[in-house]
This record gives structure tokens, sequence and C-alpha cells, in this order.
């Protein structure tokens, strides 16, 4: 087995698989951290990137079926153009070649759930790389539409600040509650292996939780993924919320990426009061963030 940084990785499979990530865009400056998140990401590891904009279009009462059908398809051929223009100039500006890549224009009211309804009828998306950007308390109560594909999207979001300026993959935080953990480090681990990147794992403990801590060292790390992962167990600081103890850890460890798992399975009173921590800490962070679906048994 190779040994990269001292780590030695596990053979993988799923490798051969060429990752398919869905880079949306509205043509704002704040959207193009997540297209140079991606277009980096595809010069370490080989990708197919699908760069998408959301077209929305007004439909006056008085058009009639056939006018509007032409004007749709006129408004679609002339974005699409200027989506081209725009992500083209982007990879010029960052003076890398294009790899994999295609256009799509959705043409919807909503953004995220064009998105999400896009993802649906056309499977095999691997990853939502997006740029994402602090909202205020009425944005963060009914949603953006990064923090909604976070809550509801099947397919994992990478959500990226929109001050982001990349420094590599190189170490990844995974933020674990050490709960069907075996689950979440096989996906944590097919993520981080082809990038060569180093894996931390951190939890936050009760004192109650120490036996179960240990016995996922020995087992999981010691025999089964042999990846040199290295654990953080932290002291539940109640003083804090779990939101704030994670960017606490953030500021302290500086690392390239977290990976959170999110409960997509909650009632529509904690969906409406009680936000996603995950969802919470994408408004916050200065980090990009991954989130996977956590899979409750």
């Amino acid at each position: 087995m190779p040994v990269v940084a001292g780590f030695r990785f596990i053979k993988n499979t799923k490798l051969k698989h060429m990752k398919k990530v869905l880079v949306p865009t509205d043509f704002s400056a704040n959207s193009k951290s997540g297209i140079r998140y991606a277009i980096h990401w595809s010069t370490i590891q080989k990708l197919e990137l699908v760069f998408v904009h959301v077209l929305h279009i007004s439909r006056p009462s008085k058009w009639t079926d056939a006018y509007y059908e032409k004007y749709s398809k006129e408004e679609e051929q002339n974005c699409s153009i200027k989506l081209k223009k725009f992500i083209t100039g982007i990879y010029s500006s960052m003076k890398i070649k294009p790899a994999r890549h295609a256009f799509e224009i959705i043409q919807g009211i909503s953004a995220d759930i064009s998105i999400l309804n896009y993802c649906s009828s056309k499977p095999g998306f691997d990853y939502i790389c997006i740029s994402t950007q602090g909202a205020g308390k009425l944005k963060r109560l009914w949603g953006t539409n990064t923090g909604n594909l976070i809550t509801k999207s099947p397919v994992p979001v990478l959500a990226v600040p929109g001050a982001y300026r990349f420094t590599g993959i190189r170490r990844i935080m995974y933020a674990a509650d050490l709960r069907n953990y075996e689950n979440e480090l096989n996906r944590v681990v097919d993520f981080a292996l082809p990038l060569k990147a180093n894996i931390e794992i951190l939890h936050f403990s009760w004192p109650d939780e120490t036996a179960t801590g240990e016995k996922m060292k020995e087992t999981a790390l010691n025999k089964k993924y042999k990846y040199g992962l290295k654990v953080h167990y932290e002291n539940n600081d109640a003083v804090h919320s779990l939101t704030e103890n994670i960017q606490l850890q953030i500021n302290k460890r500086k690392p390239s990426l977290v990976i959170m798992f999110t409960n997509q399975e909650r009632t529509f009173y904690q969906k409406l009061f009680l936000s996603s921590k995950a969802e919470e800490l994408s408004f916050k962070t200065k980090v990009p963030l991954l989130v996977f679906i956590k899979q409750i048994k």
C-alpha cells in the first residue's frame, strides 16, 4: 500500500469511478468561490463538473402558449451562452485548462427546489459544490439556497464560503458523534483517499462516553481502516453551543475542510425552530463544509 504523509492507505475499488459534481451559479461574484473550488478540486482528482444555472422566466397572462414557448427557448439559449462565457472566463483567470465538464440550464422558480428536482431526475451526481454566504436571522429562519440543500438534498453538499480562497485539501476534520461511525467513516475515507488527505476525527464527549470512544479507537481505526487516523476527544463545553465548539476547534486546528453528517428526518417543528447544526455552521464557518446525510438506525 502506498504511504503518503506517514499514512497507510487502504485499497479502494471505488476510485475507478469518476466522481460527478454539480456546480450551481447565479452569475454573481459570490458564486465564484464554489466554482473555483470545484475547478481546483478537479486538478487534484479526476472529476466531471456540471455547471448549472436556474433560469426563472415570468409569463404575463396575455402571452399565448406558442409565444411563451418561443420566448422561453430563446432565453434558455441566451442563458446557455452566458453560462459558458462566465465559466470559461473563470477557467481563464485561474490559468487552468478545462477538463471534463458540461453546462446545464434549468428552468424553475426556486433555485434550491429546481436543483433538487434536477438531481432526482438525473441521478448519478456524487456531490453538489456550491458557494455560501452568511445569512441574517430572517434568512436563516426561512432558509437559503445552500442551507436548504444541506437539509434536504440526498446528494452530499460541499458549501464553500464566499470569501474563501483555495489552499488545497490536505487536512480533513470529521466532526463525529460516534453513532453509526463505521458507515460514516467509509464515506469520509472514500472522499479523502483520492486526495491523499489526512483525516482528523473530532468528538465532543461526555464522561460516560469514554468506553465507547476507546472501543472505536481500537477496533475501527487500528484494525479496519489502517488509514493513520487521528482522533481528538474534547470535553463537551456546555457554555457554548455545539456549533460554537466546533468553530473553536476549526480556529484552533485549521483544517482544509470540515465534514459533518446531518439528520434530515426531523419534524416540521424542529426544522422551523431548530436549525440543523451543519446548516448553522455553514452560515458561520470560513472553511469549506461537506455535509452528508446521517443514516438513522
